[in-house]
């Protein structure tokens, strides 16, 4: 067992709900990559900031860059006589949503439209959650203490946590993951309709990956953001998509021994069988990184033309595997610039280093951006002490069940936006209104039948001999234009 624990290495749990893996199980094997690595899982989950979900570690770790109860912003910028809102460790579930616009983030950070201040004061969160709602500010003031979350906590102190990783742009969730994988939106500093109908154009790490003849594996819940990119609609990559319940648990004890666990998540299944990696926005203290290069000269658009020259606010990102020695704080990069930092482009960065790819970096960022593949060698032997299985929890922070009759947030728009483009239904005159009508039960069905049937489509295709470069796009039936499971036919395109 010790010995297939140093095989693997590393799981990233980032913000979001894609888990995408740098080697798929896959019936046709590729090449299997060189050195000790052999497995890369990033685990992204939803939007929280350092602050909240981490930053009360450092009542009992005072080595972590977090929170010390003295940290406030005022309800008001501009008057230094207004209330003050301290920071506070009694967050629980947060139904409603913070500002995460390119705007709100702006005000959040400088406390005003004014950008020049160097560093950022960081002190509009307060003023800009109190204009979205009564006690909104106290709300984006507070962070969870350690016992409330214990699997993040024990994660944390089992291994190493990252106290000055970055969201890539300060703006909102889709532009950050689309860094994740590609280091570049593109320019995209908020949902773009005729990216998410056509499909963003740069390359990804995925691509690199195949072309190395290294595989990878992308495990969804109900729609693979992923997706948005042109290239993994190509037919050939279809197979790689995977449902997260299905398989995810199956697929990790092939890749190490399989071990018993009490606990049903992807922390658990991948923390007691290998090493791995993690990486987990709200109200931060510490942000604005500039000097940052743009990843490829695109600037965007009206009325804000963002330089995309500068860092958003810290995110929690935990680094966990045997080759980890217990409680490692990991602080900055060591380059490769002297003003690097670790962000989300230092996860294709890192990919390109530790499975040595021969391919360029896929922008100027992830060549720019700190690496971590230096923290799986500082080790002689991968531990015999990591821990087999994480705590219960046994409170929850949710009061109530999941609303399944609740309108959709401005995220799940963007997610049946682009569960509409993959069946065709973006030609109706409902696009990109399409979700407005749906509850969240509604849309969550949409998107898991909308991905089932393009998956499926393509891999008919595939079935049939098609070209496995070609690109899947989907049409509905003219005869049959109702919006919601309407029929559709398939059209191939290079």
């Amino acid at each position: 067992m010790e010995s297939r624990r140093g095989r693997v290495l590393a799981s990233i749990f980032l913000t979001a709900l894609l888990v995408s893996s740098a080697h798929c199980l896959e019936f046709r094997r590729k090449r299997k990559p060189d050195g000790p690595v052999k497995t890369l899982v990033i685990l992204v989950m939803e939007n929280r900031s350092f602050d909240h979900m981490l930053g009360w570690l450092k009542s009992s770790r005072p080595d972590i860059d977090g929170l010390t109860g003295h940290e406030s912003n005022r309800l008001s910028a501009s008057d230094p006589s207004s209330p003050e809102v301290f920071v506070s460790d009694d967050a629980v579930f947060i139904d409603s949503d913070p500002g995460h616009s390119f705007q709100a983030i702006r005000e959040q950070i400088f406390g005003s439209e004014d950008t020049s201040a160097d560093p950022a004061p960081m002190n509009g969160f307060a003023q800009q959650a109190a204009s979205m709602g009564e006690g909104m500010a106290r709300t984006v003031m507070s962070g969870f203490s350690p016992e409330s979350v214990p699997v993040y906590t024990a994660l944390a102190n089992e291994f190493a946590v990252f106290d000055r990783w970055f969201a890539s742009v300060p703006t909102s969730t889709q532009p950050n993951r689309l860094y994740v994988h590609s280091a570049t939106s593109h320019g995209a500093s908020s949902n773009v309709r005729k990216d998410l109908i056509h499909g963003f154009p740069q390359k990804t790490i995925f691509d690199s990956l195949d072309e190395a003849g290294l595989s990878f594996g992308i495990y969804y819940q109900n729609l693979p953001a992923t997706l948005f990119f042109k290239s993994l609609r190509k037919l050939k990559h279809l197979t790689k998509f995977h449902n997260y319940k299905l398989t995810f648990k199956l697929h990790a004890k092939w890749a190490s021994s399989p071990i018993t666990l009490s606990s049903s998540s992807a922390t658990s299944t991948l923390s007691s069988s290998r090493p791995m990696m993690t990486t987990l926005r709200m109200m931060s203290l510490v942000g604005r990184i500039s000097n940052v290069p743009n990843p490829d000269g695109i600037i965007g658009p009206d009325p804000f033309f963002f330089k995309f020259d500068r860092l958003g606010i810290r995110v929690p990102t935990i680094l966990v595997s045997p080759w980890i020695d217990r409680a490692t704080v990991i602080h900055e990069p060591n380059g490769p610039t002297p003003h690097s930092h670790f962000e989300h482009s230092s996860i294709p960065a890192t990919v390109k280093k530790l499975f040595g790819l021969k391919s360029n970096f896929l922008t100027k960022r992830d060549a720019w951006a700190g690496t971590f593949e230096s923290y799986f060698s500082m080790r002689k032997t991968p531990r015999t002490d990591c821990p087999d299985k994480l705590p219960e929890v046994t409170k929850s922070l949710r009061p109530f069940g999941p609303k399944e009759d609740a309108a959709l947030s401005e995220f799940q728009m963007e997610l049946i936006q682009l569960a509409s483009q993959l069946i065709g239904d973006h030609v109706l005159n409902t696009y990109p209104e399409i979700g407005k009508g749906m509850s969240v039960g509604e849309a969550n069905q949409y998107a898991e039948d909308a991905v089932a049937r393009f998956l499926e489509a393509g891999r008919a295709a595939l079935r049939a001999g098609a070209n496995e470069s070609a690109i899947v796009t989907m049409r509905p039936a003219l005869t049959s234009r109702t919006g919601r499971g309407s029929s559709t036919s398939l059209h191939l395109s290079s």
